[in-house]
């Protein structure tokens, strides 16, 4: 019979073993503070701070229009160079980019004749490299369009396209790799910390004094997800508040207690893998391997680094069985779209269903093993 009683005391003891150790303290504080800084502000799919080099053998107003046109965030402010010193310095690897006008440039586009721009990259940083051209072409292109505009020789544009984001106006990346690293660091720290508490009784030997003492399988269970989910809880609420909204300035356009809701569902499913890899696993170093082999997929095939709609036919089924998938899902819809409970219903129920499923099939190898060992 299910005693109340019993998990309360053994979610203390589980509470009092995680934060008195302070090494466990200061990896949930560098997971939930400073790495989500990290992924957050890092490098993404925008050029940001590039340094770019201008050759300029035109001196013309269009030279000089595109030129000032190369701005920050996305540049750094342009530095004049002569066509051998941006070579050299792109060798060095000072520079990114260099972009050189020829002599001529504006009275050819004047008179139509179709001038050409040369522009160098160090490709050496592929992604920063394609990107920052396409921001550049485009660049040289609107700014040759506005010069020639007054010219009867420059036709007008046949059409035109509007651009307007929804739900992240300013196209920040940010906004979407806080609330992805938030996910992978609940999903690592909760498989982690509940599999290692499991892990932590066999080895210790205090396996055989749970035996003894009047509890069920499913109270010592309880407990350990129980007590990873409070610890962890905590600490998204403190880095979804101080962190993501606070030092990011990442806005939460839906309900913020919903939100929350939605991070203590996951958990649960989350803890309950956790809690079977540390029944199956019989020592730490095996459950270290079963983490990696479970963490990569949870990470990699949520959505958060590519979008699920790009993944094979196959693999976005298996995504189905993954309680990542439906998380992140729900967190944009609230983060991002404001979405209320009867929009992301589905995912709570897919994520709390799985997890019901995971703490199953673990609550019945951890009885298997008991008994084993008795």
């Amino acid at each position: 019979m299910l005693r109340l009683e019993n998990i309360f005391w053994l979610v203390g003891k589980e509470l009092k073993s995680v934060l008195g150790d302070p090494v466990m303290v200061i990896l949930i504080l560098w997971s939930f503070v400073f790495a989500v800084m990290l992924e957050a502000s890092g490098a993404g799919d925008t050029v940001r701070n590039a340094a770019i080099a201008v050759v300029d053998e035109d001196h013309s107003s269009l030279s000089g229009k595109i030129t000032e046109a190369l701005m920050p965030p996305w540049f750094q402010p342009p530095v004049t160079m002569t066509y051998g010193q941006a070579s050299s310095a792109m060798d060095r690897g000072e520079i990114m980019f260099a972009l050189s006008f020829p002599p001529d440039f504006a009275s050819d586009a004047i008179a139509g004749k179709a001038p050409a721009a040369q522009l160098l990259v160090d490709a050496t940083a592929v992604s920063q490299a394609q990107l920052g051209t396409d921001y550049i072409g485009n660049i040289v292109q609107a700014e040759a369009l506005a010069f020639l505009s007054g010219s009867p020789n420059a036709p007008p544009p046949q059409l035109q396209l509007e651009l307007r984001r929804a739900f992240n106006p300013n196209g920040n990346p940010v906004w979407f790799k806080a609330m992805s690293s938030l996910l992978n660091q609940l999903s690592l720290l909760t498989i982690a910390l509940t599999g290692a508490a499991m892990l932590r009784e066999r080895e210790h030997g205090t396996i055989e004094h749970l035996m003894v003492m009047p509890l069920t399988p499913i109270e010592v269970g309880l407990s350990k997800v129980l007590a990873t989910m409070v610890v962890v809880l905590a600490a998204f609420i403190g880095s979804l508040l101080f962190v993501v909204q606070g030092l990011l300035q990442v806005p939460v356009a839906g309900s913020v207690p919903l939100l929350v809701a939605g991070a203590a569902v996951y958990l649960w499913a989350a803890a309950a893998i956790g809690m079977f890899l540390g029944t199956l696993a019989r020592s730490m170093a095996q459950f270290a391997l079963l983490v990696i082999m479970v963490i990569i997929p949870v990470i990699m095939l949520s959505g958060g680094m590519g979008a699920v709609e790009s993944q094979p036919d196959l693999v976005q089924k298996l995504t189905l069985a993954l309680p990542s998938r439906h998380f992140l899902a729900f967190a944009k819809a609230v983060a991002f779209r404001g979405a209320g409970l009867g929009a992301v219903w589905p995912q709570l129920l897919l994520m709390l269903g799985l997890g019901v499923a995971f703490f199953a099939t673990s609550l019945s190898l951890f009885r298997r093993s008991m008994s084993l060992s008795g």
